[in-house]
């Protein structure tokens, strides 16, 4: 299956604030062992009061550019995948355009939740892969403090703040995207929803008073639904590029639950010594998980000519989807 579609340049960025499981235990009824045991965190990071999704997604998209070795102008597209935007509108995509000066790309904002980056991938690939566009600048950017109640124990010690970038161009040395499936379910959007703010519950004094203003998780029903739709995007996507599971190199799933991405690990046969995982350190960062830890892989690990990576992500809407990418050396001018 041939693509013009391939990762240039990477980034991310993560507050400096750490929450850790200790600083849980003075906020809410919960232990270090409790959550450890039935998650995998240990700590995730907090944006300050102002510092936003569009601040931290400029830095990642910074990184992701100087990486790539181009120039903002030479951007074509800006897509932010958020649930997290700095304002219902304008577009946190608008407003990373003005801030890095690129003049020169549409923006918009993609709302997959935890499946955005992956959402966003596809949407960049099937425009390059078109011919439409050269350069496109993918941000994942989530501040989930601001909708994370911290009185409740079952949903916040999950969740962290961060944001990845990557450019995705039609030429150059990097991970061809080789291809990307999607999937959802919306007659399962009660299960993790954040109830109030929207045309459907405007904020009043009642949504206030009710916290509706906060996500709201069924855990148990959300972590049978993970693994089975991870699994199937995954497999669907390793047939259609011809991939055995044995030529995985690494698996980077989203960060949600370490119980999760043990299942998906022992059902693809991926030694957890091939499962790159941020979860420990991190939490859940939603649409940024998948994106960070790649940007950490190929920094700090580093990629060889012909390593698969699969990626996918699970998350409200109910959305789902996995990618495969192959590292390759590539054409050094646009076709």
């Amino acid at each position: 299956m041939k693509t013009r579609a391939r990762i240039i340049g990477t980034g991310s960025y993560l507050p400096e604030r750490v929450l850790t499981n200790q600083d849980l235990e003075n906020m809410v009824s919960t232990t270090d062992e409790w959550i450890v045991s039935r998650t995998g965190m240990k700590e995730r990071r907090i944006a300050r009061t102002d510092e936003f999704t569009s601040d931290m997604g400029y830095q990642a998209a910074s990184r992701a550019i100087e990486a790539a070795g181009i120039e903002p102008s030479a951007i074509d597209l800006i897509l932010v995948a958020t649930l997290t935007s700095d304002y219902v509108f304008p577009s946190t995509a608008c407003l990373l355009q003005a801030r890095l000066k690129a003049g020169n790309a549409a923006a918009i904002d993609v709302q997959a939740a935890c499946t955005g980056y992956l959402y966003a991938l596809s949407q960049a690939k099937a425009y390059i892969d078109a011919g439409m566009y050269k350069n496109i600048l993918i941000v994942a950017s989530e501040k989930l403090s601001s909708i994370v109640n911290y009185t409740d124990r079952n949903t916040c010690v999950l969740f962290g703040d961060g944001a990845a970038a990557c450019i995705v161009s039609d030429c150059g040395a990097g991970l061809h995207v080789n291809d990307v499936r999607l999937g959802a379910d919306g007659e399962l959007a009660e299960l993790l929803i954040l109830p109030a703010g929207g045309s459907r519950r405007p904020a009043s004094l009642e949504t206030v008073n009710e916290q509706l203003h906060y996500l709201r998780m069924e855990g148990k029903e959300v972590f049978k639904h993970a693994v089975r739709r991870m699994e199937m995007a995954s497999k669907d996507c390793l047939d259609r590029v011809g991939l055995a599971q044995e030529a995985i190199t690494w698996l980077i799933p989203h960060q949600a639950n370490m119980r999760i991405i043990e299942a998906i690990a022992k059902r693809f046969e991926v030694p957890m010594e091939k499962v790159f995982l941020t979860i420990h350190k991190y939490g859940n960062t939603s649409a940024s998980s998948i994106g960070i830890a790649l940007d950490e892989l190929i920094r700090h690990t580093g990629l060889r000519e012909g390593d698969n990576i699969l990626l996918t992500a699970f998350g409200a809407g109910l959305t789902w989807g996995a990618s495969v990418l192959t590292w390759k050396q590539g054409e050094l001018s646009h076709d």
